[in-house]
This record gives C-alpha cells, sequence and structure tokens, in this order.
C-alpha cells in the first residue's frame, strides 16, 4: 500500500493536469476497494454518504467529525485510492475548521472542501438553503490553509451560491477563496455552460465540480474549462441499499440464498477481502 503523501501527490497530479477525471463514490473500506479495482483514479467520500452509512441517517449535520474521520481513516487505511471528502462546513466556526482539518490529515484523506453554507440548518430557516457572508468564508478558508501540516494536502473552497444566490455571487466567492489561498473551487449548483464558462473565465485554479449533468456532461468540455474533477453523483449507495433489501426479503420469503442475483462471485469477494494476503500471513505467522 502506498503512503499518505505518495497518494496525495497523485491527487495532486490530477489538480494540475489537463483532464477531467470522475471519482468513485465510496462509503466504506469494501466500495473503496472495489472503485481501486475498477479503475478509478480517486474517490469521493461525501458527507451525504458518511450520514447514511455512519447513522442510517439524511444528510442534517447530525454526525459528528469523529465519527466522519473515523470512517475516512477506515477507508483510506484499506485502500491505495486518493481520496475527496466533503467536511460540510468544518463543523463549526473557524476555529472548528482547523480542527476538522487535523483530523481528516491525520485520517489520510488527500484532499477536503469546507463549504460556505449556514449548517446545521438554524431555527426559523426556510427551505431555501442560507450562506454565511463571505467574510466569514474568507476566514474558514485561511484557517484551513493554516491548518494542514502536509503541503499536498489538497484544500478546497466549496460553494453553493451559484443555486442560492446567483453565478455572480458564486464568481464573487470563489475569487475571494482563491485569494484566501485555497488549491481548487468546488462548485456545486452550476446548471449550463454559459454560467461554467463565467466561473472558468474568472477562477485561475482547478475546479471541483459537483452536481453537473445535461450540457455539463462532456468531460473534455469540462476539462478545457479548467475542471480536474467532476462529481458523477453517490447512486451507489442506493443500488447497494436495494441489494440488501431485495436479498433479505427475498430469504425472509423462503428463497434460497444460491438463488439469489446479483450476487458477487466468490472470486470477486476473495480479491475484495485480500484473501490470498491473509492466507500467506497464516501460513508464515500461524
Amino acid at each position: 500500500m502506498t503512503t499518505k503523501p505518495a497518494r496525495r501527490a497523485r491527487f495532486r497530479q490530477i489538480l494540475n493536469g489537463d483532464r477531467c477525471v470522475p471519482p468513485g463514490s465510496v462509503s466504506d473500506p469494501l466500495s473503496a476497494r472495489i472503485a481501486e479495482e475498477i479503475g478509478f483514479e480517486c474517490g469521493i467520500f461525501a458527507g451525504s454518504v458518511g450520514s447514511l452509512a455512519v447513522l442510517g441517517a439524511p444528510d442534517l449535520i447530525v454526525l459528528t467529525l469523529t465519527e466522519f474521520a473515523d470512517q475516512a481513516y477506515r477507508i483510506c487505511r484499506a485502500s491505495d485510492l486518493p481520496l475527496l471528502v466533503d467536511a460540510d462546513h468544518g463543523y463549526g466556526n473557524a476555529l472548528s475548521v482547523m480542527r476538522t482539518v487535523q483530523e481528516l490529515e491525520h485520517a489520510g484523506v488527500c484532499a477536503l472542501s469546507i463549504e460556505d453554507t449556514v449548517l446545521p440548518r438554524r431555527f426559523g430557516a426556510g427551505e431555501k438553503p442560507e450562506l454565511i457572508s463571505i467574510e466569514e468564508g474568507v476566514g474558514k478558508m485561511k484557517a484551513a490553509v493554516a491548518a494542514r501540516r502536509d503541503s499536498d494536502l489538497v484544500i478546497a473552497g466549496r460553494t453553493s451560491a451559484a443555486a442560492i444566490n446567483g453565478i455572480e455571487d458564486a464568481i464573487a466567492r470563489a475569487r475571494a477563496y482563491e485569494q484566501a489561498g485555497v488549491d481548487a473551487i468546488f462548485l456545486v449548483g452550476v446548471k449550463d455552460r454559459a454560467q461554467l464558462d463565467a466561473a472558468a473565465d474568472a477562477i485561475r485554479i482547478p475546479i471541483i465540480l459537483g452536481g453537473a449533468g445535461g450540457e455539463l456532461s462532456d468531460m473534455n468540455y469540462l476539462a478545457s474549462r479548467g475542471v480536474r474533477i467532476c462529481l458523477l453523483g453517490h447512486r451507489q449507495m442506493m443500488a447497494a441499499a436495494g441489494a440488501v433489501y431485495d436479498t433479505l426479503k427475498a430469504q425472509f420469503e423462503g428463497l434460497k440464498p444460491p438463488d439469489a442475483t446479483q450476487v458477487a462471485s466468490p472470486e470477486l469477494m476473495k480479491r475484495l477481502m485480500r484473501d490470498a494476503d491473509y492466507e500467506r500471513w497464516t501460513k508464515d505467522f500461524l
């Protein structure tokens, strides 16, 4: 297994390259190994995925930093996949952001994003998400950059302003966070090429794009506009839940396990469990 710094250097190479790379959405050691075997160059561990995997809860910021960092550590320990994590709002104010960076750096992640959404939702807030001020956002980004010890750890400033306040505010925030020293800008809520073109013309550092689709599905176009990571969503969690549900339901209704469909082969399971390594260690040490 490669060292943490080596994985971070590989993630840096993606950011410094000229391609747009889709990350595999992972939730635990097993899914990370699957993404690695398939050939994904990096993975994404999202806050919503963490909340579902650890707590079985919706993405309402009820997951703690400790729980999130612990799961990220398990993923990084089990796989060589360079991991980008969604650290939400940094679990508090700018000082909490510093603690978040320290814990996730120790866990072995290669990159993390800090967003400027008001989280958790405040009392009396409506359905529309709210954003902190640009000034507070800048403070959080500066704190995140100051907290890291490994310069290869990527800090991405994330904003959903395009969907909440419009692309002009998103650009203003992105430029302010760029000036604060982040390594990349994570844009959520960009809907079309006109918006992305406007943002790309104003941003000088790499772009990570979330929630893209439609005319923003062309990886070559995205690469030409400075997008280096484009998320594909987190459908694997829904697929896994559906498979578990259907299998357990069938067993409950009397279906024998050999008759179940879409079951991983014994050979695949052995590879994912590193069965050969354990067999060798057993012979050598037991």
